[in-house]
């Protein structure tokens, strides 16, 4: 697995939990839940190439075609 995509996971995380915070705290929770939802798309954007390639190798090991 590559190191470099799980750190930049970790990040746009860590970052959507601190907006998300920092959001709500002023009372912007219409935001905040937004702010959330963006990081995690792009969270699964960011994972959508190792989910495919995982589908190939289930795939390719029980020969569905």
């Amino acid at each position: 697995m590559n190191i470099d995509l799980l750190l930049q996971v970790a990040g746009v995380g860590l970052l959507t939990a601190v907006l998300h915070q920092v959001l709500k705290r002023t009372g912007h929770e219409d935001m905040a839940m937004i702010i959330s939802l963006a990081g995690l798309v792009i969270a699964l954007v960011m994972v959508t190439g190792l989910i495919a390639q995982l589908l190939n190798s289930v795939r390719s090991i029980f020969q569905f075609y």
